[in-house]
């Protein structure tokens, strides 16, 4: 195993040694290198954009409140939008199901994968006939209902 140094190197020479420049930081946990990658001019901490010199997160408690608020769990996704997708999924299986259980389609192919979480599989004429009626009284979304 490579032994990780605390050397590091201050500068990088760039551009066929016409720039010089500050050198990120960052070091590797498996190879022990450094970055190679030139710093950020407005970093703190001499990091690329990388390793995290570019943000340093919210610092007004507005800011920080928004953050807080916005739910998300990685990137835009929030909460509320995942469940949106979740039961607009398990629309589409059911649909899928009507339309064997009424014989309007041949195809014996179902779609694949594993269940979106709001799924419950129609089997039956009544659930056919519940599914139609939970449309109109409650609409998922679309031009369906509205």
């Amino acid at each position: 195993m490579r032994e990780i140094s605390d050397n590091y190197e201050q500068t990088l020479t760039t551009a066929g040694g016409r720039v010089v420049c500050d050198r990120c930081t960052a070091k590797s946990k498996r190879t022990g290198q450094q970055c190679g990658r030139p710093a950020l001019k407005v970093s703190k901490t001499q990091k690329c954009g990388s390793h995290g010199g570019r943000s340093t997160g919210p610092k007004t408690p507005e800011g920080k409140a928004r953050s807080v608020a916005a739910h998300t769990k990685t990137g835009d996704c929030s909460q509320a939008a995942r469940g949106a997708h979740a039961r607009a999924s398990a629309r589409l299986l059911q649909l899928e199901d009507s339309l064997q259980v009424l014989g309007m389609t041949t195809d014996t192919r179902r779609s694949p994968g594993r269940k979106p979480r709001f799924y419950e599989p129609i089997t039956d004429l009544a659930g056919v006939l519940q599914m139609v009626l939970d449309d109109v009284l409650h609409p998922v979304g679309g031009s369906a209902g509205g």
